[in-house]
């Protein structure tokens, strides 16, 4: 009696909903765990899976719909913590600060996010633009256009002729004063009041370009760029308006004042040494790679004018050590999250990250868990996403083969359902 009662409530549950989708699935991720399950079926009502049962079960209405995935290995949505949806490479990134309108830059980054969620991205953070993202990230949650749900930082803050400091590189005459308004902060005060301007403009989350950079138009890409007590007061602002600090960073020093202050995470990380690497560990502060941009900007800059001149040393520099860092990084244990600085390479490339991974030394599963449960729980959304798991959103991928024999099919998504709604089969 036990047992019909259980099953007339489960078959109650199912209905109530109206149209359901039962996904048969042959092989199924299980992220939390690290191991593979074999024939499943994942039932989805609305934005939610609400069961997964053992073997291939059939539809209990006439309106539900079946999807055959029984060839293929499934799992959560990815990930990724580090994009640039506005932009994206080219020789005329540059020129293009001078060319593009708002408008120009909304419907590029339309197209972007779309392109991004049929990669099998169902989630990303967005870490600064101009402000369109914003915008994106709404209309993407209010339906209007397909794309993933984004966590936004809206505008990076930089210092004056910091990396993110939206003049660097133009003439005098236009170069004019940016402040706080515009990212750019020279004192705590400022800090504070760049913080909260982030807030109000509508970001999520802030990020901080604490050192110099590789792609922008200045000399140094390692220097630190903030004081102590300016970072500092950057994630205590943060933290009071409820919002986690990413800190872009590729020196030392740099990286020492924001995981001392309290970051979340830290981009890049490419001169880190052993002592910033035992400060991380301590702090859980989490290492964002982004091996793909290094890898795509290693080979671009042996195209002529492709790059400013002034960014070729640092290009050079930057990738003569990077191997070595992640080769300490994967040996002192360092907390790792993935990203991909996608922008910096063509948006849609995302998944090369896991190849990257696997070549430095991660384990499959463990950049896979990197890309979902991991990056959940920073993202506080840990009881949402980053698992197939009944109560959790309906954020579902598959892929032609079971990645952790062979990481490459990674690179082509066959199937993309975000909140139960099916973009790719």
């Amino acid at each position: 009696m036990n047992t019909i009662f259980k099953v007339m409530i489960l078959l109650l549950t199912y209905s109530v909903f109206g149209q359901n989708t039962y996904l048969h699935c042959g092989t199924i991720i299980d992220t939390k765990s690290g191991t593979t399950l074999s024939e499943k079926t994942v039932v989805v009502s609305g934005k939610k899976i609400i069961a997964i049962e053992n073997g291939y079960v059939d539809a209990n209405a006439l309106e539900d719909i079946i999807i055959d995935l029984k060839d293929k290995t499934v799992m959560p949505g990815l990930i990724d913590m580090h994009v640039h949806l506005e932009s994206e490479t080219s020789p005329k990134a540059y020129l293009e600060t001078f060319t593009k309108n708002d408008a120009d830059v909304a419907f590029t980054s339309a197209e972007i996010a779309k392109r991004t969620l049929m990669a099998g991205f169902t989630t990303v953070r967005d870490l600064g633009g101009s402000g369109v993202n914003v915008a994106l990230r709404d209309a993407i949650a209010q339906g209007k256009v397909p794309g993933p749900r984004i966590f936004t930082a809206e505008k990076a803050i930089a210092t004056t002729g910091g990396h993110a400091d939206p003049t660097n590189g133009m003439r005098k005459d236009l170069m004019g004063d940016p402040g706080p308004a515009d990212g750019v902060i020279n004192s705590v005060e400022d800090a504070r009041k760049a913080v909260r301007q982030r807030y109000k403009n509508g970001a999520d989350l802030i990020k901080i370009t604490s050192t110099g950079g590789v792609l922008s138009v200045a000399k140094n890409g390692q220097n630190a760029q903030f004081t102590q007590e300016e970072v500092n007061e950057i994630v205590e602002t943060a933290k009071e308006y409820g919002m986690v600090v990413a800190a872009h960073a590729h020196g030392n020093e740099g990286m020492k004042r924001a995981v001392l202050a309290g970051v979340q995470t830290i981009e890049h990380g490419s001169f880190m040494d052993e002592e910033v690497a035992a400060l991380m560990k301590q702090n859980n502060t989490y290492l964002v790679p982004t091996l793909s941009a290094g890898r795509y900007v290693q080979e671009k800059a042996k195209i002529p004018n492709y790059y400013p001149a002034v960014i070729l040393p640092k290009i050079t520099s930057t990738m003569a050590v990077l191997d070595k860092t992640i080769a300490m990084v994967i040996r002192e244990g360092v907390p790792i999250a993935f990203g991909t600085d996608a922008g910096v390479f063509p948006h849609g490339e995302n998944a090369k990250e896991f190849l990257y991974m696997v070549e430095a030394g991660w384990s499959p599963i463990f950049s896979l868990q990197s890309a979902t449960i991991t990056n959940a729980k920073l993202l506080d959304m840990e009881t949402d996403l980053g698992q197939i798991k009944v109560g959790y959103l309906a954020d579902i991928i598959a892929v032609n083969a079971n990645p952790t024999q062979d990481i490459s099919t990674m690179q082509n998504v066959v199937f993309v359902m975000k909140e139960g709604d099916i973009y790719k089969k």
